[in-house]
């Protein structure tokens, strides 16, 4: 719940960004923030996953925090300092030069989220939700707040009372106030875990790292490829997209990726879900390795799991004309791969599932295959198609990259590890959940209550549809 509900209201900043800051600079904001989920995924090399891991065997379990955190203390601190050394290369490379402030503060910022990572797992581990929910709900806090002061508060302050040195820095919303807010979120985030950094510290063993790595790189491997199965749909649009002849070059690619990033933030909306299910489920698959009917319950989690994520495509796709309004008026333009994205997140979700096979069985080399394999597809489909489609081919290389990775990955588990997943009740959920978006989407009403009735009569439908075939509430005796 802290991750859903923290990441909504960090969700709330998506109308501010898009109402307060040009397509352009909104553009800005969504590539470089697409960039942290490779270097994230890069600079935890899959500890975080091994940390679970270790965690369970008794004679690693005293020592693998401090082994796993010295390590990604040094190599973090190894990273900023490799940024600040070649910054202004780093920007002219991507297209910041004149800008390098910007990819210096998000380097300390994915520094410190990337320190931070292993407490929190450790809190997790440890099932204190409590002090967990609470570091992350002040650095939420934190950063909406900034946002608002210097987006809003300060530049109406300004404009008011003309004091000079509001005048000189806050007269008009920047983009440079995002990172700054994000910052200063991080840092006191890290202050407030210094306590679980420090104490409880046991020694540092390097064969144990060696044995985590040794676990833990085909994850890394693995989540390179689903990096760029994540976000290379928004920095393919820099090189690929079709310059209109007599547009400025630069604000129209900043611009068609502002468009397509708000509205991937609607989708997030399940991304959200999808973050939250794996804080608190890939623990809970370990602590359930042992037992005799741990196969049944994954298979379990997967049918609920995409029956809730459905409702939720559902709920977005039926009331879009509410849902919309959460990102401003000149980015509406891309609100038709909204379904796209929404149903591309679903079977990310799905992947996730099904991933846990090879990562339970110590079969992580199969992660590299599975995720490089959708690598490729989202690759080879950006390539071809963005440069005639535009941000509609990503969304679509996009879905159909996590269509086929969950394809493959079911069938690799039937091979090396056999879940029972319910495929057939699965697809059922799909149909049921198609046939009922389209009858939204033709069947027009012009009625207003009418229409508005028969959108939560359709909803109700699916409701209805899961708790029968999943023996919920009223129906588990039938």
């Amino acid at each position: 719940m802290s991750t859903i509900v923290g990441r909504f209201l960090n969700f709330l900043l998506v109308p501010l960004y898009t109402r307060f800051l040009s397509q352009s600079g909104y553009g800005i904001v969504t590539e470089l923030y697409s960039y942290t989920v490779f270097l994230m995924i890069l600079l935890t090399y899959g500890l975080e996953t091994g940390f679970f891991r270790f965690s369970q065997n008794k004679e690693d379990k005293e020592n693998i925090y401090t082994t796993i955190l010295t390590s990604l203390a040094f190599s973090t601190g190894l990273f900023v300092l490799i940024v600040m050394l070649f910054l202004g290369n780093i920007s002219s490379a991507i297209g910041y030069q004149g800008s390098e402030q910007f990819i210096l503060w998000m380097a300390i910022i994915i520094g410190i989220d990337v320190v931070t990572t292993i407490p929190f797992a450790k809190l997790r581990l440890e099932n204190k939700p409590l002090r967990f929910a609470f570091i992350k709900f002040v650095n939420i806090g934190l950063n909406i707040g900034f946002n608002v002061l210097f987006l809003i508060i300060f530049p109406l302050f300004s404009m008011k009372y003309h004091i000079p040195f509001f005048v000189k820095h806050f007269s008009k919303p920047d983009v440079s106030f995002i990172f700054i807010s994000n910052l200063i979120a991080s840092i006191v985030t890290l202050t407030m875990l210094l306590p679980e950094m420090f104490k409880s510290h046991k020694s540092f063993d390097f064969k144990l790292l060696k044995r985590v790595l040794a676990y833990s790189w085909p994850l890394l491997i693995a989540g390179l490829a689903g990096s760029v199965n994540e976000v290379y749909d928004r920095v393919s649009l820099r090189y690929f997209v079709t310059i209109p002849k007599g547009v400025n070059s630069s604000n129209y690619i900043l611009s068609q990726v502002g468009i397509y990033g708000a509205s991937y933030k609607l989708a997030m909306i399940i991304s959200i879900f999808n973050q939250a299910f794996r804080y608190a489920v890939e623990p809970f698959f370990f602590s359930r390795i042992h037992e005799t009917d741990s196969k049944h319950l994954y298979a379990r989690i997967l049918n609920l799991f995409v029956a809730f994520t459905l409702f939720l495509f559902l709920l977005i796709m039926i009331f879009i004309d509410f849902f919309k309004h959460f990102i401003g008026v000149h980015v509406y333009d891309g609100l038709h791969v909204v379904p796209v994205l929404l149903m591309a997140n679903i079977f990310l979700g799905i992947v996730f599932n099904m991933s846990i096979w090879y990562k339970l069985s110590n079969q992580t080399k199969f992660g590299i295959f599975i995720i490089g394999f959708g690598a490729i597809i989202t690759l080879l489909m950006n390539i071809f198609f963005v440069p005639l489609y535009g941000y509609t081919a990503c969304a679509w290389a996009t879905l159909i990259c996590y269509i086929m990775m969950s394809i493959l990955s079911y069938i690799l588990c039937q091979k090396y590890y056999s879940i029972p997943y319910n495929i057939q009740r699965v697809a059922f959920y799909f149909i049921v959940t198609l046939i009922l978006f389209f009858i939204d989407k033709y069947l027009f009403i012009n009625i207003f209550l009418l229409r508005e009735t028969f959108k939560i009569f359709l909803i109700s439908i699916f409701v209805i549809t899961v708790l029968w075939k999943e023996k919920l509430l009223f129906f588990k005796n039938l």
